[in-house]
This record gives structure tokens, sequence and C-alpha cells, in this order.
């Protein structure tokens, strides 16, 4: 087995542990996050309707900065805040996607709350 393939199954065995106890409802939706070596994506999603709510990434405009990945995380964070509030979501629940809780992940997190987000 590859070392690739190893570290994706790791992932994947972290992602299934995470989303057994983190389900998204109308009320308290999910605000999933799923990072790349390049980018970080933020969804907010209602898992009982199957629809996102919102959503933003490094590709999305105005998220993209100076090329800080910690920085530009945090600014998808408010961004994705912004769009969940506007959509009248205030309350959600963190789904980290089988990353672990510090880095490009706790900056989104971090300003995701800034922007008014409740966890």
């Amino acid at each position: 087995m590859s070392v690739a393939s190893k570290k994706f199954e790791g992932l994947s065995r972290r992602h299934r542990r995470v989303r057994k106890s983190i389900v998204g409802t109308p009320d308290r939706p999910r605000l999933a996050v799923y990072r790349s070596n390049r980018h970080i994506y933020a969804q907010v999603i209602d898992d009982f309707a199957g629809k996102t709510l919102a959503a933003a990434s490094t590709l999305s405009a105005g998220a993209a900065g100076n090329g800080e990945p910690k920085e530009d995380a945090k600014r998808v964070g408010l961004a994705v805040a912004e769009k969940a509030k506007a959509a009248g979501v205030t309350r959600v629940r963190f789904d980290r996607g089988g990353f672990m809780y510090h880095g490009r992940v706790q900056a989104l997190a971090d300003g995701a709350r800034e922007g008014g987000l409740e966890f």
C-alpha cells in the first residue's frame, strides 16, 4: 500500500468517526471544512433537506489574499459566516472533516466565530 493511500485511508476513517456524531439540522446546520494542499473550503449544510445554505473558499472572490494560508483561511471563515447569517443561520455544528483542529482549520473556525457564528 502506498503512502498516499494510507494517508487517505486514515483521513477517511477519522472523517467517518467525526460524522457519526455530527448531523446538520435545520435549526443548527453543519459547518463542513475541506482542506487541500493549496485551498480551503467551507460549507454550511442542512443534512435533513440535503441543501447547502452557504459556501466559501479561497477560490471565491474576496477570500483569497496575499498567499498567507492561515490569513486566507480566516478570511474564508469570515466570508462563510457572513453568507450564513444572510441565510438566517447563527448556530452551527463544526465538522472538521477528519482534519486535525490546528493551523488552517483552526483559523477558519476562529474567523467564523469572529463573523458571528456560534459553535
